[in-house]
Formats: C-alpha cells, structure tokens, sequence
C-alpha cells in the first residue's frame, strides 16, 4: 500500500477519533503531496519521492520546535514535536550511528575516496542509500569524521 493511502487511512482514522493533532500533521502531509505531484507534472510520486516530503516535514516541525523552545515558548514547541511524531511513523525505522558509519566505511573504500575533496562524491551515494532511514546532518558528520 502506498504512503499516501496510509496517511489517507490515519487521516480517517483521526477524524473519527476527533484527534486534531494527528489531523492537523496529516492534513499537511496530503497538502505536501498533492504539491509535490502538482509541480513535478507527473502522475504518480515514487516510494522515494514521498520519503523525502515526509521527511521534510518532520524536519520542519522539529526544527520549529527547536526554536520555539530556545524562545521558551513550549506552549508552541509541544504542538510541533506531537505533529513530528505522528508523521515518523511513516517513516522506515532510523538506522542508528555505527550501522551509518559501516555503510560510510564501505562506500568510502569502494570509491576510493581520499580526503574531504571527494565528500560529495560519498555524500551522494551514501545520502540515497539510505534515503528515508538517516538525517542527512548525522551522515555528513560521519563523512567528515572518516575523510578527515
């Protein structure tokens, strides 16, 4: 079954639960989707492409939080993480920072990289490697830690 019929589905779900938080998130996921098919021309989005929206919108709503709290204002942040976490569900499980490292490891031996002038040659592969399973901040880290 597709992403979007998940959230369709929870989004049902929600609304007979009358859980507004989880509408809310939901709503705006569908909204990114139909954006992303809108502007792409294309009829259907990839498993990837949806992937990456759902990420994208976790990443927002963490990083709203993240100011909201340095603002003490976690009247607002608290909002903003319940949102996140109802759309990580969507997500494939998080891999953690040594199965990264190994996988960083072998691309880097596979391409021969040397030094960080081939960063984004290993930033590349590993990034849609593991697209969905790792926040891109956590892999360049581990880049940089093993170039430099």
């Amino acid at each position: 079954m597709s992403l979007q019929k998940q959230v369709m589905d929870k989004m049902k779900e929600a609304m007979k639960s009358k859980d507004t938080v989880a509408l809310t998130a939901l709503r705006a996921l569908k909204s990114a989707f139909m954006l992303a098919k809108t502007e792409s021309g294309a009829g259907d989005l990839s498993e990837a492409e949806e992937l990456k929206i759902i990420q994208k919108q976790v990443k927002q709503r963490k990083d709203s939080a993240a100011v909201f709290s340095e603002q003490g204002r976690e009247d607002l942040a608290e909002p903003e993480l319940a949102e996140a976490a109802v759309l990580e569900q969507f997500l494939p499980e998080a891999l953690s920072e040594e199965e990264i490292e190994k996988v960083v490891k072998e691309t880097i031996e596979k391409v021969g990289a040397e030094g960080m002038k081939d960063m984004g040659k290993v930033m590349g592969i590993v990034s849609k490697q593991l697209a969905g399973q790792a926040d891109g901040k956590i892999i360049s880290t581990i880049v940089r830690k093993n170039l430099g």
